[in-house]
């Protein structure tokens, strides 16, 4: 595949996973981080340019730095991210009232709980 080629896949898919990772915010079955970090990982092989942009976005350039480079979540993030995850997949099984819908969306925010848990929690200071 030529290089040239190569460079605008990747730059299209870090762009679609931006987009994806943003409507994660507000859909609480489509998980952010993963497609944000993916986003860096096309960015970095495709466009300095973006990848600084991403990176230093003032809306998740500081989380996506602090995931990568393992420093951790502060506590009073993940508790709060954790009963948000909770409230919003509560909230989105009682409106869809399938059992399918019941049965699946408990375990993913099982997964999702368990990964957040698993974050090294941030040092105070």
């Amino acid at each position: 595949m030529p290089e040239r080629l190569k460079r605008q896949l990747l730059i299209i898919a870090g762009t679609a996973c931006v987009a994806t990772g943003v409507i994660g915010i507000f859909v609480p079955i489509l998980p952010t981080t993963p497609f944000l970090l993916l986003a860096a990982f096309c960015y970095m092989r495709s466009s300095p340019r973006f990848h600084r942009w991403l990176m230093n976005n003032r809306l998740f350039g500081a989380y996506i730095r602090s995931y990568t480079e393992g420093r951790g979540i502060p506590l009073r993030l993940k508790l709060f991210t954790i009963a948000l995850l909770w409230a919003t997949i509560g909230i989105s099984i009682w409106l869809a009232a399938n059992l399918a819908v019941t049965i699946i969306l408990p375990i993913i925010a099982a997964a999702v709980t368990i990964h957040i848990a698993l974050i090294r929690a941030k040092p105070k200071g």
